[in-house]
């Protein structure tokens, strides 16, 4: 069985990306330096460029698994470029996510990229394909909050220090939203192999309202409260303090004024 991907143009990075990842940089030399006059312009930019990135590299690793384990058709399908437009839906995978970024400050995880899952064989193979997308999120905020945990803070500017750290908050909470095992998310995708044919044909009609349910529950606010604290728990870990996270998206939505607590 081959691997390869049909062409070696569908293995080559996209400009698109290419691009977003060049705001990210630009940006976030200008969140370093404070080359805005409007910080959370800065900050606002650099975030929303580097949670887009993680986006693609989340979608990538789902593809990238699977090309390794036997779905050839992810190449011709452009998964491998990087590129976001080539997803099944931007709206809901990259649009979406952004909108709830701005609007409450919650990583959003976003379903794709379509895998042709009868071509790949054994259940730790498909188990794998869907574990591989919170993953990276996984690795993304332990990359974003090195500084924190290493003890590198010192002349890191503020407003460089509170991007991480809402940026690492994104990144948490997209984790863990992802590895729920819910119908339609990626935690229902990694016990789904293992789960009798039964079990599956019944779960499956409600595959597409997943998120939403996920959604629903956190309005609740018992729920809303173990969910934060947890995410809390995690990001303590990382050594990521909650003014951190708090005036990163204070910075974030610069269009509000909500005081001087986080002045940089």
């Amino acid at each position: 069985m081959t691997t390869a991907a049909t062409r070696p143009g569908d293995r080559r990075v996209s400009p698109v990306f290419l691009g977003i990842v060049a705001v990210a940089a630009v940006t976030g030399w200008a969140t370093w330096t404070g080359f805005s006059d409007v910080p959370g312009v800065a900050v606002f930019l650099f975030v929303t460029s580097a949670w887009i990135v993680s986006l693609c590299l989340h979608e990538y690793a789902h593809a990238r698994t699977a090309l390794h384990s036997g779905d050839v058709s992810v190449g011709a399908k452009g998964y491998l470029t990087l590129n976001p437009m080539k997803y099944t839906h931007a709206l809901l995978s990259i649009v979406l996510p952004v909108v709830f970024v701005i609007m409450g400050g919650i990583g959003l995880p976003g379903g794709a990229v379509f895998i042709d899952r009868g071509r790949i064989r054994g259940r730790w193979r498909h188990s794998l394909i869907s574990a591989a997308g919170p993953l990276t999120n996984v690795l993304f905020a332990v990359v974003c909050t090195a500084p924190f945990w290493l003890g590198a803070l010192d002349g890191v500017p503020p407003a460089f220090r509170y991007a991480l750290g809402f940026l690492a908050l994104l990144q948490v909470t997209a984790a863990i939203l992802n590895l729920l095992p819910v119908p339609g998310l990626d935690g229902y995708g990694v016990i789904e192999p293992w789960l009798s044919r039964d079990v599956r044909r019944q779960v499956e009609p409600f595959a597409p309202f997943g998120l939403l349910f996920v959604f629903a529950l956190l309005w609740v606010p018992s729920v809303n409260g173990v969910f934060f604290d947890g995410v809390d728990a995690v990001l303590r870990v990382l050594c990521v303090e909650e003014i951190d996270r708090y005036c990163g998206f204070d910075l974030f939505r610069f269009w509000q004024d909500t005081g001087d607590i986080c002045t940089v």
